[in-house]
């Protein structure tokens, strides 16, 4: 559903190229002034967008968005100024991002009301996970539309024109070019698409530079989320399972479709995985949510401290955004090359 203007549309905007080079692909892109070959979005525009429309009539000045991982994407597109609060984070903002991000409101640590994101007084509003557009959940993307806001979901939570996050299910695996699908996507939105190129440009060679000669030889890996009571494990098709196969190694759940069924410890230790992922997560949502809570649990329970990569200590650390479909899975996977240099390289 296309969504009325709410705001007279600023000042047009200058045309800009942008400066990359010297920065890391999570930093912000920043702007040349007066440059040229500077593209711009042809509105309206219609963007299909998990079994909905999406048509913009100008690009949107006040945003809210719903999750960390579309956040650092806003952010690292240079737009923090139009971003009106943000909520649902695992980990502390990059600090590449952190100056740009550091008079962006907070609306919530985990999911808003929808009162606090409509007293945000937003005219778009994007998320990377679909229960908060679920019914019981922040609010409906109907709703929005009721309200002549416009929405947003990225497509690394949508298989077959539904959420996976909100119940549906993963018919294929997630791939990096859904993610680069949605750099792309919110670029052209908010009119700054040649940003979008740029910054995908530099992800890609990152990650490219991050696996060359990386190769675990099918080790097994476990990637625990949360949860000491009932794991979070990842599945074989969602974003752990691009930085498994990226780097040659295999999952100890991959065939599981969710992307973080629960299991059993009994189940890992079945499992037996030569390598074990901690998300290393900056809150207290579930028991483990710390790196060190995790480790300690591990070594101290009497099922767990049986498996060898434990006794071996054979842990990689990673933020929870690093596991999940977002712009650090290059910062994942720089971290595991840095792992690999230092306890597989030359074995």
């Amino acid at each position: 559903m296309p969504f009325p203007r709410r705001f007279a549309l600023l000042a047009s905007l200058t045309a800009a190229a942008l400066a990359l080079s010297g920065c890391g692909a999570s930093e912000v892109v920043t702007q040349k002034a007066a440059a040229t070959g500077e593209r711009s979005t042809a509105y309206p525009l219609t963007i299909e967008n998990c079994g909905r429309a999406v048509e913009v009539d100008e690009a949107p000045q006040r945003v809210v968005s719903l999750d960390q991982n579309s956040t650092e994407i806003l952010l690292s597109l240079g737009l923090a100024d139009r971003i009106v609060g943000t909520a649902s984070w695992t980990d502390p903002v990059l600090p590449s991002l952190a100056d740009a991000n550091e008079e962006v409101p907070r609306l919530s640590d985990n999911a808003p009301t929808y009162e606090v994101v409509l007293g945000a007084d937003p005219d778009f509003v994007t998320a990377s996970f679909g229960r908060h557009f679920a019914e019981g959940g922040v609010v409906t993307r109907d709703r929005l539309d009721e309200t002549g806001i416009g929405s947003y979901l990225s497509p690394t939570d949508c298989s077959d024109d539904r959420s996976v996050n909100a119940g549906g299910t993963r018919t294929t695996p997630l791939t990096v070019d859904d993610l680069y699908r949605e750099i792309r996507e919110l670029a052209e939105i908010f009119d700054v698409p040649s940003r979008g190129d740029a910054l995908i440009a530099s992800l890609k060679k990152r990650a490219a530079a991050a696996v060359d000669g990386v190769d675990f030889g099918g080790e097994k890996v476990v990637f625990w989320f949360a949860d000491t009571r009932t794991p979070y494990v990842a599945g074989g098709m969602g974003a752990p399972a691009i930085l498994a196969r990226d780097t040659g190694m295999s999952g100890g759940f991959a065939d599981q479709t969710d992307d973080w069924p629960a299991t059993s410890w009994e189940a890992i230790v079945e499992a037996d995985p030569d390598v074990i992922v901690l998300g290393d997560l900056q809150r207290d949502r579930f028991p483990g949510d710390r790196l060190d809570d995790k480790i300690a649990f591990l070594e101290s329970d009497p099922v767990t401290s049986s498996l060898d990569a434990v006794k071996h200590k054979r842990f990689i650390a990673l933020h929870g955004a690093e596991m999940n479909p977002s712009i650090r899975f290059v910062d994942g996977l720089e971290k595991i090359r840095t792992w690999w240099d230092e306890n597989e390289a030359g074995r």
